[in-house]
C-alpha cells in the first residue's frame, strides 16, 4: 500500500501512562488514570443520597450494556453545573488535537475550568470545521428547549458524564438547572466508561452520531485493547469486511498526514478528511480489486485519487482517475513547479531470505506518489495560518490553483474518453439485448402456437418492423466497415437479399 506499518490507535503511551509527544495521533492514552474530579467526593455524596431516594420511590431506570449483560440503572436528577464533561469522549477525539496547547492542558488537568470549557466548545462545533457551529448541536438545543430532556444521560458516581456530554452543553446554554442521569456502579473502570459510551452511541436511536473520523479512532482504540475484530464489528453494527475497509482508510489518512508534514512544521489534520468518507471507501474498493491483478497499477490509481481528494474533487470525478490517469492525461501538462522528479525503482531485501531482493515499485508508481506528496504539503502549508509566512501560504495557494487547472483539463479528457467507451460498449450491448428478446420470442412463439393463441398477422407485421430496423443498421454498418467480419458480412448480405 506504500503505507508503513504503525500503531494507528489514538495515541501511544509511555510507562508513566501519558501520551508520548511523538505519538502520530497526538491523542490521549486510555490506560492513564484521571483521578477523582475536584468535587468528586461531594458529588458522590449527592449521588448516593439521591439514589437512596430513587430506590425508595422505585423511580425510573435506564438500561445499558454492562460487561456482557443488560444492567438497569436508577435515574436521578443532578445539577447541570455540578457534573463534568468526559475528557475521553469519542465525540471530539480528533478535534481535540487541533489546538496542541489546550489539548496538552486537557491531558494534564482534565478537570480545570479551562479544560472543561475547551471540551464544551468542541462539543458544539462542526466536526469537519470546528470554527463553525454544528447544525446538529443547534437542532439538539432547539429540541431540548421545546420538549425538554427525553432520554437520561449516564454518569459515574463522581459526576463524570459517560453519555449526555452534548446534552449538558446545550442545557448549560439554555440555562436549565437539572439533568436526568442514570448512575453507573461504584466499581466502574475507564474501560467500562468507554464500553458503555460506545454501546449507547451505537444503538439505533436519535443520538447525535460520532463523526466519521472519531468513529474510526474508536474502532482502533477497541482493537488496541486486544479485542477481536468480530467482537468490535458486532459492537459497531458493521460487517468484518466493512471494519477492515475502514481500518484501511484510517491507515491511508494517517499516512497522508505523515507525508504532508513540511520542514516548516505545517501538516494536515485528521479533521481535514472528515468529509471524504465515501470517496475513500470507494477508493479502497477499486484499489483492492486492481491490486489483485496489478499492484503497481493499483498504487498509481490510489495516488492519483488521493491527489484529487486533496484538491477536493467530488466522488463522481474521482472515478475518472484510472491507473493510467497520471501518465496519459497529467504528466505532459504539468508545469515545472508540479513536475515531480522521476523516481527510480529501488531494490528491497526480503527478511529471512539472504541475497533475495525485489523491486519496491515501478518508476511510474513512485513518480505518481511524488506529485501527491507535493499537493499534500501544499495543502498543509496553505491552511497552516500563522505557523508559516504569508509568502509561503501564497506560494502554496498558487501551487494548488495551478494543480487544479491541470487536473481540470485531465479530468475533462478522461471524461471524454469514458463517454466514448460507454457509447462503444452500448452499441454491442443493444444488439445483445435484442438477441435476448428474440430468444424469448422463440420460446413464447412455440407456447402460443401450441395453445392456438398466435396472432399471425401481428407476428408478420412485427417481422416487417424488424426487417426495416436491420436494413437501417446494415446501411450504417456498410458505411463504417471496409473489411467486415462474419457478423457484419451476414447483416449486409441479408439486407441485399431484401
Amino acid at each position: 500500500m506504500w503505507i508503513k506499518s504503525r500503531n494507528i490507535v489514538s495515541g501511544s503511551c509511555d510507562d508513566a501512562g501519558r501520551a508520548r509527544s511523538d505519538s502520530p495521533a497526538g491523542g490521549q492514552c486510555m490506560s492513564r488514570k484521571f483521578g477523582v474530579p475536584p468535587q468528586g467526593d461531594h458529588i458522590r455524596s449527592v449521588v448516593e443520597e439521591r439514589l437512596a431516594q430513587a430506590l425508595l420511590e422505585k423511580g425510573a431506570k435506564v438500561t445499558v450494556d454492562w460487561r456482557g449483560e443488560q444492567k438497569h440503572l436508577d435515574v436521578i436528577s443532578m445539577p447541570v453545573e455540578l457534573l463534568y464533561f468526559n475528557p475521553d469522549t469519542h465525540r471530539v477525539r480528533a478535534q481535540r488535537t487541533l489546538d496542541p496547547v489546550r489539548d496538552k492542558a486537557l491531558d494534564e488537568n482534565p478537570w480545570s475550568s479551562e479544560s472543561q470549557d475547551y471540551l464544551r466548545h468542541l462539543l458544539t462545533r462542526r466536526p469537519s470545521n470546528p470554527n463553525q457551529l454544528d447544525p446538529d448541536y443547534t437542532a439538539l438545543m432547539e429540541e431540548l428547549d421545546d420538549f425538554q430532556q427525553k432520554e437520561p444521560g449516564i454518569i459515574t458516581r463522581e459526576g463524570i458524564l459517560v453519555d449526555g456530554n452534548t446534552r449538558r452543553a446545550a442545557l448549560l446554554e439554555l440555562g436549565v438547572k437539572d439533568i436526568r442521569v442514570g448512575v453507573l456502579p461504584q466499581d466502574t473502570s475507564r474501560s467500562d466508561i468507554n464500553r458503555v459510551e460506545l454501546a449507547l452511541q451505537l444503538r439505533r436511536d436519535k443520538r447525535r452520531e460520532y463523526s466519521y473520523i472519531n468513529r474510526l479512532m474508536a474502532i482502533e482504540e477497541q482493537l488496541a485493547e486486544g479485542r477481536r475484530e468480530d467482537d468490535v464489528a458486532r459492537e459497531f453494527n458493521i460487517k468484518i469486511a466493512t471494519l477492515r475497509k475502514d481500518r484501511w482508510v484510517y491507515e491511508l489518512i494517517r499516512d497522508a498526514i505523515e507525508r504532508s508534514a513540511t520542514t516548516g512544521g505545517a501538516t494536515l489534520r485528521l479533521v481535514d478528511f472528515e468529509d471524504h468518507q465515501e470517496k475513500l471507501r470507494e477508493l479502497h474498493r477499486d484499489y483492492e480489486k486492481l491490486a489483485a491483478m496489478d499492484p503497481d497499477a493499483a498504487l498509481q490509481l490510489k495516488e492519483s485519487r488521493l491527489a484529487m481528494v486533496v484538491l477536493n474533487y467530488p466522488k463522481t470525478t474521482l472515478r475518472l482517475a484510472e491507473a493510467d490517469f497520471h501518465n496519459r492525461y497529467l504528466d505532459s501538462r504539468l508545469p515545472d513547479e508540479l513536475k515531480p522528479v522521476v523516481q527510480k525503482p529501488a531494490s528491497v531485501s526480503i527478511p529471512g531470505l539472504p541475497g533475495v531482493v525485489v523491486s519496491d515499485a515501478t518508476s511510474d508508481a513512485k513518480t505518481t506518489r511524488e506529485l501527491t506528496n507535493l499537493l499534500l504539503q501544499a495543502k498543509a502549508t496553505a491552511q497552516a495560518g500563522d505557523k508559516v509566512s504569508p509568502d509561503q501560504v501564497s506560494k502554496a495557494d498558487q501551487l494548488i490553483k495551478s494543480a487544479r487547472g491541470v487536473f481540470d483539463k485531465a479530468v475533462d479528457l478522461a471524461g471524454q474518453n469514458a463517454r466514448l467507451l460507454k457509447r462503444q460498449v452500448a452499441v454491442s450491448e443493444r444488439l445483445t439485448d435484442a438477441a435476448d428478446y428474440v430468444n424469448q420470442c422463440v420460446a413464447e412463439f412455440a407456447e402460443a402456437k401450441a395453445k392456438h393463441a398466435l396472432d399471425e398477422d401481428a407476428f408478420d407485421d412485427a417481422l416487417l418492423t424488424l426487417r426495416a430496423s436491420l436494413a437501417s443498421l446494415a446501411k450504417q454498418a456498410g458505411r463504417t466497415f471496409s473489411a467486415p467480419g462474419d457478423g457484419v458480412a451476414w447483416l449486409l448480405g441479408a439486407a441485399r437479399e431484401q
